[in-house]
């Protein structure tokens, strides 16, 4: 079982930059795949990137590459969003999973086990 908690959230204008965080609990953490996803009002959730159980292949989303940064840190239980040079339509509930490597990363059925979602609120 693995408990994700997210955070680093909040209200932002356009251009800036937010550091989502999400700490894992349970023994087994550096064995899943994690990911990021999102969710805005009256749309489905959203793939936005993932990276692998070492942490040496990350995948992005084609809206936020070169925007986002992936990162784990295994002593940590941790992993997090790097989100620079933000746009209004990255506003949404932002998500951290961890799902099991070889399924279908940008799918959320794949992932086994999410967060409590953290709000990103970009203004223009």
């Amino acid at each position: 079982q693995v408990e994700l908690v997210e955070s680093g959230g909040g209200l932002v204008k356009a251009g800036g930059s937010l550091r989502l965080s999400c700490t894992a609990s349970g023994r087994t953490f550096s064995t899943y795949r994690m990911g990021w996803f999102r969710q805005a009002p009256g749309t489905e959730r959203e793939f936005v990137a993932a990276i692998s159980s070492s942490g040496f292949t990350r995948y992005y989303a084609d809206s936020v590459k070169g925007r986002f940064t992936i990162s784990r840190d295994i002593a940590r239980n941790s992993v997090y969003l790097q989100m620079n040079s933000l746009k209004p339509e990255d506003t949404a509930v932002y998500y951290c999973a961890a799902g099991d490597s070889g399924r279908d990363l940008y799918t959320p059925k794949s992932y086994v086990f999410w967060g409590q979602g953290t709000q990103v609120t970009v203004s223009s």
